[in-house]
């Protein structure tokens, strides 16, 4: 097939650019041929607040270049990833004006929730799902802390769920996991274009030992990823199990504090994807505290591939990912006690550790390999295109 693979990167590089690049290398490497069309949200610096607002909710620009692009290579199919701000939804129409199926995929909660993430001051937050127009994230300033940009971002929900984009210009939706299909049906979209297709790696990385003796997180370090749960319950495990730390972001400090007030907390900082999955694979296990729902943490898919089980807060995707006491453990959701306890049980029970690490490769092997990925991918394209014939029909 001819996909035309579109896609905004973010100022700060994120999963969702990892996710556009591995997707765009998998299909060509089942013989597809894909044509990217990408945009940089850094080049929001230069303009007015009123403009880019503007190009969130119609990118005029987007949708004539695309119309010509699609002329050019006609495409049998356009495959969104993320389209805030820049790329916006008049890439829809545009695609749809000269006859191709849409398909987009939901990294995150962007389409119902300003912020993306369904969480606020702490906790989970569901005051705008399924509203029309999502006033409290105004009210709240959820959308970097400005009442004026949760604004610009409700004004372009608002906009297209009246106009309805969402039910008439994307031909399906790939959801990474059933906890996020079943937040988006219950915003309003219709149950049967919604599909399911989990991240994956681009090549399998082998399964690790294990035997480093730590514990690791990786990833952003900011609130909604649970650091505050995961450094209170380091205030006790320190001694019993040191923990590595790998990322950035706002909650540094913290962190860096953590790590010269306990000499078996160490602070990595960003490493390349391959230190990462080696990390990963020589540790204990791997600790996913987020206070977020999260869409699909990749950590925990690279952990599944390197045979290193997952102890996640019990609660969104994290829950609809790892089995409890199968694939990893789950704690209740910022409660540092529960996380202690969940870690002390794993350090004391040997033979149910080791299931577990085989038990999470084999969840590697049975879901998240590239072939299963592809062939899933390949059906919600098909789907897709027989959506748009049937549309037409009616």
């Amino acid at each position: 097939m001819r996909v035309l693979h579109v896609h905004t990167f973010d100022q700060l590089p994120g999963g969702e650019d990892q996710s556009f690049a591995a997707t765009g290398t998998m299909l060509e490497g089942f013989g597809h041929e894909v044509i990217r069309f990408t945009l940089r949200n850094d080049v929001i610096v230069g303009c007015g607040r009123l403009t880019a607002a503007g190009k969130a909710v119609w990118n005029r620009t987007v949708h004539k270049d695309l119309r010509r692009l699609i002329r050019t290579v006609r495409p049998d199919i356009a495959h969104f990833e993320n389209t805030f701000p820049l790329v916006s939804p008049a890439a829809y129409y545009a695609c749809h004006a000269e006859g191709v199926p849409v398909v987009q995929t939901l990294r995150n909660f962007r389409m119902v929730c300003p912020s993306g993430l369904l969480y606020r001051n702490g906790k989970i937050c569901e005051d705008c799902l399924g509203r029309r127009v999502p006033w409290p994230a105004i009210r709240h300033g959820c959308y970097r802390d400005s009442r004026l940009g949760s604004a610009a971002v409700a004004a372009m929900i608002a906009t297209h769920r009246i106009l309805g984009t969402w039910r008439d210009q994307v031909d399906a939706y790939i959801a990474l996991n059933g906890f996020v299909r079943s937040k988006y049906i219950e915003a309003g979209l219709g149950a049967e274009k919604v599909h399911i297709n989990p991240n994956f790696l681009t090549s399998d990385p082998g399964p690790g030992s294990g035997e480093g003796g730590y514990a690791l997180f990786a990833g952003r370090l900011s609130q909604e990823k649970g650091l505050t749960p995961l450094l209170a319950a380091w205030e006790h495990l320190a001694y019993e199990l040191p923990l590595k730390i790998l990322g950035d972001g706002p909650e540094a400090g913290r962190v860096g504090a953590a790590a010269a007030r306990h000499p078996s907390i160490e602070w990595l900082g960003w490493r390349p994807v391959e230190d990462v999955l080696e990390l990963i694979g020589e540790a204990k296990f791997v600790v996913v505290p987020s206070v977020c729902y999260e869409s699909f943490n990749r950590t925990q898919l690279e952990a599944f591939a390197k045979g290193t089980p997952v102890v996640a807060s019990r609660q969104g995707s994290m829950q609809a990912i790892v089995a409890h006491r199968r694939t990893g453990l789950l704690f209740t959701p910022n409660d540092p006690a529960d996380l202690v306890r969940q870690v002390r049980w794993l350090l004391g029970s040997p033979a149910a550790y080791r299931q577990m690490r085989e038990a999470a490769r084999q969840e590697f092997e049975d879901y998240y390999t590239t072939e299963l990925s592809h062939d899933r991918l390949v059906r919600i394209y098909h789907a897709a295109r027989e959506q748009m014939r049937q549309a037409a029909l009616q």
